[in-house]
């Protein structure tokens, strides 16, 4: 996944939304579980998380499985910040997915 930096990130419809910036597991199976999708304009970047469930790699792009609107609206932080612990649990809701926090952070960078 490492080699994905850099690469376009799509949703369904093909639709470019931003460029694929990180990936970060899921800390109790160490998996890849979201990756951050460079978004904005000049100067005002900033980063979004996207499930990596369903996305499918083809040499151009990764296609995730969430519309464009969806993933602009989705939790985010600056290009240089990180993901607080008490962020944590928005990102996980902002897709409808279950969030265990009981056994500490569920994300972390890699």
């Amino acid at each position: 996944m490492r080699d994905w930096h850099g690469e376009k990130v799509i949703d369904p419809a093909g639709d470019k939304i931003g460029e694929l910036e990180g990936v970060y597991v899921d800390t109790t199976t160490d998996q890849p579980s979201f990756v951050t999708v460079r978004v904005g304009f000049i100067g005002r970047y900033r980063l979004v998380f996207v499930p990596v469930a369903g996305a499918t790699v083809s040499p151009n792009a990764v296609r995730v499985r969430y519309d464009k609107k969806i993933v602009s609206d989705a939790p985010a932080i600056d290009t240089d910040g990180e993901l607080t612990a008490a962020d944590e649990p928005a990102v996980f809701e902002h897709y409808g997915l279950p969030y265990d926090g009981a056994t500490g952070r569920r994300l972390a960078r890699r």
